[in-house]
């Protein structure tokens, strides 16, 4: 699942059994939460103390989301529900530039980007 968020932009999976590799088999009760920008984890787990706070961010160089958290499904869900509930705009390209000012403005033009490939399936 991806995920486009005023914090940022993550992909979440379920994690692999034991050390994960490629290998091992899925754990349905275990999300790996992936980013390409280590701020944009650190922003989720700052916005969500309780629930993501003791998450460390684990890198891994080379791979194509090198900024990883694992944390149980149902704690996952939880902080999905609560971003759905923060929901306060009608704009979410104009929120994200808000939100994140002149830190943003990779993300934000990336989010432009993204609209435009999806508004081409549109037509």
């Amino acid at each position: 699942m991806w995920i486009f968020t005023k914090h940022g932009f993550f992909s979440a999976v379920c994690a692999r059994q034991g050390d994960g590799r490629h290998e091992q088999p899925v754990d349905p009760d275990r999300m790996m939460v992936r980013a390409r920008d280590r701020g944009h984890l650190e922003a989720m787990k700052k916005h969500f103390p309780a629930l993501l706070g003791g998450c460390d961010i684990q890198e891994f160089a080379g791979s194509d989301y090198a900024f990883r958290i694992f944390v149980d499904k149902p704690t996952w869900c939880e902080v999905l529900s609560e971003l759905a509930e923060e929901i306060d705009y009608d704009n979410f390209k104009s929120a994200v530039a808000h939100h994140q000012g002149r830190a943003g403005t990779a993300y934000e033009r990336s989010l432009h980007d993204v609209w435009s490939v999806m508004y081409r399936l549109q037509k």
